[in-house]
């Protein structure tokens, strides 16, 4: 798929306990979520802080950072792409420390 979504999302509302120091930055998983259909102001789906497993499994509640729309696609959406897991998560990273900042980075 060859497509353009577009997000902003509320600084304020990254717990900063969920923020991962790596070798080359800080980083915030995030999950984004493309509906079908719009909503009624325009937007696509959520933007979301993503949720461990176990968060997940015990329906704990989800941090929204804002919402997306889909301003350009070719008609196709991509298959998921299989990976394992020491590729798809960050190695040798740690939460960062939560700090009396406004911005958490």
């Amino acid at each position: 798929m060859a497509g353009i979504v577009k997000t902003s999302i509320n600084l304020s509302m990254i717990p900063k306990d969920k923020i991962i120091i790596g070798k080359k930055g800080k980083y915030l998983p995030i999950a984004i979520t493309v509906n079908d259909e719009p909503d009624q102001f325009g937007n696509q789906g959520p933007v979301i802080v993503d949720q461990s497993k176990e968060e997940r499994e015990a329906k704990a509640p989800k941090t929204y950072l804002g919402n997306c729309k889909v301003v350009w696609t070719n008609g196709k959406f991509p298959d998921v792409i299989p990976f394992e897991k020491s590729q798809g998560q960050a190695q040798n990273v740690q939460p960062i420390q939560p700090a009396n900042e406004d911005v958490p980075f």
